[in-house]
C-alpha cells in the first residue's frame, strides 16, 4: 500500500525504480545517529553506525536490519545487479553492490535518499 504522504519523485523511486541524481539525496550528508526508515511504511532498514562515505553519490550502507530487505536479480540496463527493496512494503530502495568496506561485510548497499526517512536517536 502507498503512503499517500510520498511526493511525486519518491512515489517515482518506490515504485518505479527510478534512480535520484548523484550527489542530491538530502539524507547523503547525514551523519547523526540513528535509523534509516523505509519512507513508505516506515519498517527500520539501516542503522546509523552500518553508514559509509561511498564516493558513489548515494547514501552506502554495509550491512542492513536482519530480515528488512529483500534481494532480487535485477538484469535491466544490460546488466545483472542485486536490487534491493523493503521486505515490508516491496518499495525499490537501491541495489547492494559488493565493494564495500573488506573490514566489514564487503557490501555496498547502495540507496535512494528518496526512498529512505531517518529517525535520529
Amino acid at each position: 500500500m502507498k503512503n499517500p504522504n510520498l511526493s511525486k519523485e519518491q512515489q517515482e523511486v518506490l515504485f518505479d525504480k527510478a534512480t535520484e541524481m548523484p550527489f542530491s539525496g538530502a539524507l547523503l550528508n547525514v551523519h547523526d545517529e540513528g535509523e534509516y526508515l523505509c519512507a513508505n511504511c516506515n519498517k527500520p532498514l539501516f542503522r546509523s553506525n552500518n553508514k559509509f562515505e561511498s564516493g558513489s553519490g548515494w547514501p552506502s550502507f554495509d550491512d542492513a536490519i536482519e530480515g528488512a530487505i529483500n534481494f532480487t536479480t535485477d538484469t535491466e540496463l544490460g546488466m545483472v545487479r542485486t536490487e534491493i527493496t523493503c521486505a515490508n512494503c516491496g518499495g525499490h530502495l537501491g541495489h547492494v553492490f559488493e565493494d564495500g568496506p573488506k573490514d566489514t561485510t564487503g557490501l555496498r548497499y547502495c540507496v535512494n535518499s528518496l526512498s529512505l526517512d531517518f529517525k535520529k536517536k
